[in-house]
């Protein structure tokens, strides 16, 4: 058991730690063409090295409620394909069980499809570089048919 001297030590030296953490915000915009998986793991490697932050934590969000965000495989663009393909089954457009369709037919579906997988992401930082696998990319997954600017915000926070 701890006395409280040694509690009190042990979270001093916790807050004297993260004293030294820096925080930042940024923001991109990702461009799609309509349905599939975007890949911007280069600006976001590159905006993270930019920072100066060598360990910490990046938070990517994506502010849509028709787009999600994913980690996926980076070297056979068929698991993408795959993956839309998989989601067409799931959550098909033009099911009558829809009543929003004042955006189009594709509108509800794609809400549904950004439910079913992530408005977020964790990423942790080491060496300045997201630790991500080799294989590994960043991407926004776009469930609109028509073309949409994308917003992503990143939050870091580390030392």
């Amino acid at each position: 058991m701890w006395d409280e001297e040694q509690h009190a030590a042990s979270v001093s030296s916790r807050f004297a730690r993260m004293a030294g953490m820096r925080q930042t915000l940024h923001e991109i915009t990702v461009t799609t063409r309509g349905k599939g998986l975007y890949d911007f793991t280069s600006e976001v490697r590159s905006w993270v090295k930019a920072c100066g932050i060598r360990e910490g934590l990046l938070t990517l969000y994506i502010r849509h409620t028709s787009a999600s965000l994913l980690i996926q495989e980076n070297f056979d663009p068929k698991v993408q394909t795959d993956l839309e393909r998989f989601l067409a089954r799931l959550v098909p457009e033009g099911d009558p069980i829809y009543e929003h369709t004042l955006e189009g037919a594709d509108d509800m579906p794609a809400h549904v499809r950004a439910a079913l997988t992530q408005t977020h992401l964790a990423i942790p930082i080491a060496e300045g570089s997201p630790l991500l696998g080799t294989w590994q990319g960043i991407y926004v997954f776009e469930h609109r048919c028509a073309a949409q600017a994308r917003s992503v915000v990143l939050h870091l926070m580390g030392e």
